[in-house]
């Protein structure tokens, strides 16, 4: 079995879904509101709070690159209480 990198998937246009992680910083005591808000979400396979540097870590799944995308714009960056996003292709 092989992996195809992001590049590959996209250019070729799998069927296979993008996954990408979503490092997440909440605004002071929000990281436990945040992570119950974006859980269920379309797109949004896994959510937890966390402690370090981050206050919450999201998977996220879509058909295309572009479409992870407008996930974190449309359903993780405008949830009440985040301040901030890092997001990681899986590749």
């Amino acid at each position: 079995c092989t992996h195809a990198t992001v590049a590959e998937r996209f250019n070729r246009g799998s069927s296979e879904m993008i996954r990408a992680y979503v490092l997440v910083t909440a605004s002071a005591g929000k990281a436990q509101h945040v992570a119950d808000a974006l859980r269920g979400s379309d797109g949004i396979v896994l959510v937890d709070a966390i402690t370090g540097e981050y206050d919450v870590i999201a998977q996220v799944e879509a058909s295309d690159v572009p479409g992870i995308g407008r996930l974190i714009l449309d359903r993780i960056q405008s949830a009440d209480g985040v301040v901030k996003t890092i997001t990681c292709l899986a590749v």
